[in-house]
């Protein structure tokens, strides 16, 4: 009978001792109904009770992590974005795939043409090959 009350001693210990160590490693954000140095209280001042009541009531379990999800495939982001932008960004897009087709092909690359003012033939101080600034 003695060794069965010593055996169930030590292990209300150790349950004490895990609840108290479980209690005081949760983050606030995990503890229900009172806060966190209310619940250590409890736990330290009702051994077996207290942890009881720490696992049936006050720790509560982990929030769901959001799962973030690439810009082009979150509404909300596509909802923000104008039409002028859209129409910008496919234009970009279609310009650098004719670029990466002329390179892919064997001809030599056809000069695009310039939306820049400045950028006319014989104007600035453009060498023979048509780089600016370039010194012979």
């Amino acid at each position: 009978m003695a060794r069965l009350l010593l055996i169930l001693a030590l292990v209300a210990v150790l349950f004490w001792v895990y609840t108290i160590v479980d209690c005081a490693v949760q983050p606030a954000s995990r503890h229900r109904g009172v806060s966190k140095p209310a619940w250590l209280a409890i736990v330290i001042l009702l051994p077996v009770l207290g942890g009881i009541l720490w696992f049936a009531i006050g720790r509560g379990r982990a929030t769901r992590t959001v799962v973030r999800s690439a810009p082009d495939d979150d509404p909300e982001f596509l909802g923000r974005m104008t039409a002028s932008a859209r129409a910008e960004q496919d234009e970009r897009i279609r310009r650098l795939e004719e670029e990466l087709a002329q390179l892919d092909s064997d001809d030599p690359p056809k000069p695009t043409p310039s939306t820049d003012p400045d950028d006319t033939p014989g104007k600035g101080d453009d060498d023979t090959r048509g780089q600016r600034g370039a010194v012979g």
